[in-house]
């Protein structure tokens, strides 16, 4: 029976997340045993091609964890400190199990900046170099190399087997998703391969709900710019770019979610991403159920315009497509005194003039938003509509 090229990119990269989770499982330092790993690939990267291993992953297991016997023998030496069973690790257990969620929630830990999640969770979880990170964040390497080090550092002397908090983690993976795509490694995508490892570690109904929203809204990625590179709207896509099998996925693994009977707010974010996938036509949207949808979501928060900003500027923009613009401009200028500052405020109250036919109004609001906006493309795509508004209103 053939086996796989152990030297496999693709393969090596999945290897290391395990065998990185089962040393740390066992109560190994996080950061010495990373340093342990790497030692033990450039072994493999020695050996293996001359003397392909039958298990790969129980090797590397394996001379990773001599490495560490090692290093605690040199360390126990200079200490003049008497060797004993205590200073030696005992075999690593390689059966997968739940590693991978493990190490994700390790990754995780309360004690980090989001920041340094999201760096240590694409490193040690997703397997990506720290050259593959910096640029996917468009940092210098040496900058990510320190924000990762400095995560390690942090994580040094704990014992990391103890459950996380599995709100972070859903937190984590969707800063991750956000990130974007640029660079030379989608962000996106690692974000819905990390939530469906999560999706067949636990029965959360919130881990599938945010799996659901990542697929409906990636479901539009090849809509979303023109072919200048463009922000395209989504109320201006060409819905037949859009990809419908994993809008029937993303679908199905709401479906499963809702079943529960335990919504929460990835739930209901994608149940409103499920509806907008679902018109065939933006006029065709089904609003009056994603304003119930919005009504659910802010009603989550304590403080809904502190805690939720995008949900109550997206249940603004719901009323007014379900009780007019005048409605939802309303619903805006309540919101004035926490939000007036920023981009999107002034964006929603620019598509709410539209919406109403006040041309000159929208051209103003979008201008405003684009003079906040920090991003170049949304601050582009903000000038544009405001041109736009305003030679509409010229006729």
């Amino acid at each position: 029976m053939g086996h796989a090229d152990p030297l496999d990119e693709g393969a090596l990269r999945a290897l290391v997340p395990r065998v990185l989770a089962a040393l740390v499982r066992r109560g190994e330092d996080f950061d010495s045993a990373e340093d342990a790993l790497q030692e033990a690939l450039l072994e493999a990267l020695r050996v293996w091609p001359e003397h392909p291993p039958r298990d790969p992953r129980a090797w590397l297991a394996t001379v990773a964890t001599r490495r560490l016997v090692d290093a605690r023998r040199s360390a126990a030496a200079r200490a003049r400190r008497e060797e004993g069973t205590s200073a030696e690790p005992q075999p690593v257990d390689t059966e997968e199990g739940d590693d991978t969620l493990f190490l994700l929630f390790c990754c995780c830990h309360p004690d980090l900046a989001p920041a340094s999640q999201v760096a240590l969770t694409l490193r040690a979880v997703g397997g990506l170099t720290t050259r593959e990170i910096a640029d996917a964040f468009f940092v210098p390497e040496a900058t990510m190399a320190q924000r990762i080090s400095r995560a390690k550092r942090a994580l040094a002397g704990r014992r990391l087997d103890q459950p996380g908090d599995l709100a972070v983690v859903l937190r984590v993976l969707y800063l991750v998703y956000n990130a974007g795509h640029s660079g030379k490694v989608d962000l996106a995508a690692e974000a819905i391969r990390l939530a469906r490892q999560l999706t067949l570690a636990t029965a959360e109904p919130e881990a599938r709900g945010l799996l659901a929203l990542m697929l409906l809204n990636h479901a539009r990625r090849p809509a979303r710019l023109d072919g200048e590179g463009r922000i395209v709207p989504l109320d201006r896509q060409d819905r037949g770019l859009w990809d419908t099998r994993r809008i029937a996925e993303g679908v199905r693994v709401l479906q499963s979610a809702l079943a529960v009977q335990r919504p929460g707010r990835y739930q209901i974010q994608a149940a409103i991403a499920a509806l907008h996938d679902d018109a065939e036509r933006a006029e065709e949207t089904d609003w009056p159920q994603i304003l119930a949808w919005y009504d659910d979501l802010v009603a989550l928060s304590d403080d809904p315009v502190r805690q939720d900003p995008a949900g109550v500027l997206g249940r603004a923009v719901a009323v007014g497509h379900v009780l007019g613009a005048a409605a939802g401009l309303r619903e805006t200028e309540r919101l004035r005194a926490v939000l007036g500052e920023r981009h999107r405020w002034h964006a929603v109250r620019g598509h709410l003039h539209e919406l109403g036919g006040d041309l000159p109004a929208a051209a103003r609001a979008y201008a405003d938003a684009a003079s906040r906006a920090t991003d170049v493309a949304e601050r582009d795509h903000l000038i544009r509509s405001a041109a736009r508004a305003r030679a509409a209103a010229r006729g």
